[in-house]
């Protein structure tokens, strides 16, 4: 015999979730975290990591007989439903002597790993949208694409009084990475930056 409890609550989630303008439950159980994180093959420290939680409450979450609630239900119902996300969101293993962030605010767009003395570059971006990318719609620049924006990331070469604008930053000549890692490619007419890494 069914237990009428259990089908009144139910009951009432569905009359809840009916009453609100999206199809996310409001609540989780601890059966619904286990599933979540066995479905994406991740480890409670890795899940913990990638909801932006402490280990423990993962642990209480998945022991714990209180239902969850709050951003963690909506987030639920997005990896369900796309459930390689967070290997779209891995921070690939460096490359290259060198890396660079293309940011948006605060926003990893693109990132760069490029070894100058073989001229290669292999980028991934974390965003659909091209015009965001470092490269746009390109997604497998060459060398010559890598400097070609590196320099639009800088004032021009032909730009006036440019001896004094170098003077200024402390370089003894145009080299737009040198440049960047002094002004961190910052432009007045948008929000995007780039921070540097070297091994």
């Amino acid at each position: 015999m069914p237990n009428r409890k259990k089908i009144a609550n139910w009951e009432e989630r569905l009359i809840t979730m009916r009453s609100k303008s999206y199809a996310i439950q409001d609540v989780l159980k601890a059966e619904d975290i286990r599933t979540l994180r066995k479905n994406l093959e991740m480890t409670q420290k890795q899940f913990a990591d990638f909801v932006g939680v402490s280990n423990k409450t993962i642990e209480r979450w998945e022991k714990g007989e209180d239902e969850i609630g709050g951003p963690i239900t909506v987030l639920y119902r997005v990896l369900m439903e796309m459930p390689d996300l967070p290997e779209r969101l891995r921070i690939p293993e460096k490359t290259a002597p060198l890396r660079l962030y293309y940011m948006y605010r605060r926003e990893v767009c693109t990132i760069i790993d490029v070894n100058e003395r073989k001229r290669t570059v292999a980028i991934k971006n974390f965003t659909k949208r091209a015009q965001f990318r470092a490269f746009g719609v390109n997604t497998e620049p060459s060398y010559e694409d890598y400097e070609e924006f590196m320099e639009s990331r800088c004032f021009p070469r032909s730009r006036d009084k440019m001896k004094l604008l170098l003077k200024e930053l402390g370089l003894p000549f145009y080299d737009p990475l040198l440049i960047i890692e002094k002004t961190e490619g910052r432009m007045e007419e948008d929000e995007f930056w780039i921070r540097i890494e070297r091994m």
